[in-house]
């Protein structure tokens, strides 16, 4: 039987506005679907123009630019709802979901569909559960001990993934998808036996005790910087009194 690391896999990306999930913005996103390692990927792509002003911190890492998106970008509102349509769609096919860093963009996208849907991610998968692979999250657990960072063009020099147009939403998801079938087939052993429904709670589980280490590093730094432990997409912020 095929491993699931050989088999149908989609993968999403975004480029923002910044780092501040509950802030900042969409402004460019990508779904990949590729239904085994030789096949050529489908790629949808969304450019948006966010309505917000776009920091030329943001334009230096995605170099899209402000005007550019408000020439050629789409309102925010019909956006959101086809990358989430199309994202439910893919967990209603039963393909898992490589989203390095799950938290980052998965948290923006819900908090986009609330600000523009008055919606949220969760009800999009009431039928058809999200079964996510990160990355990243593997990659620490898997391989915990080796040192340095682990972003994406990281992983892809570590474990021989190409990355052309690096911070491209499309580029960078195709990527993410090409990392996670090369940690599974390094890690056969510890991940052939395992499903993508029970690695998602594996993970949920990893990421926490990750961040749980990263926390307590901070605190010996004497950083205040406080790491969510909150896996694939953190909980909506309670609203201020």
């Amino acid at each position: 039987m095929t491993s699931w690391y050989e088999g149908p896999l989609a993968a999403f990306d975004t480029e923002t506005t910044g780092v501040d999930v509950e802030a900042d913005r969409i402004v460019s996103a990508a779904v990949v679907v590729q239904d085994a390692p030789v096949a050529r990927p489908r790629i949808v792509r969304w450019l948006v123009n966010p309505g917000v002003p776009v920091p030329e911190a943001a334009t230096a890492v995605h170099g899209l630019t402000e005007e550019h998106l408000q020439h050629n970008g789409r309102w925010p509102a019909p956006v959101m709802y086809e990358i989430a349509d199309r994202l439910a769609e893919q967990a209603a096919m039963g393909r898992p979901l490589v989203v390095m860093n799950a938290p980052f963009d998965l948290t923006l996208l819900d908090r986009e569909l609330r600000r523009h849907r008055a919606s949220s991610l969760e009800q999009w998968f009431r039928g058809a559960p999200l079964r996510v692979l990160d990355p990243r999250v593997l990659d620490k657990q898997l391989d915990r001990y080796r040192k340095g960072r682990r972003t994406l063009t990281d992983l892809c020099a570590h474990y021989g993934v190409a990355l052309e147009g690096a911070h491209d939403a499309a580029a960078d998801a195709l990527a993410a998808l090409e990392v996670v079938r090369a940690v599974g087939r390094r890690f056969t052993t510890r991940l052939e036996r395992l499903s993508p429904a029970e690695l998602h709670t594996l993970q949920t589980d990893w990421h926490a005790a990750q961040a749980r280490g990263l926390q307590a590093w901070f605190a010996r730094s004497g950083s205040s910087e406080i790491v969510s432990t909150d896996w694939p997409l953190r909980p909506e912020l309670p609203a201020a009194a």
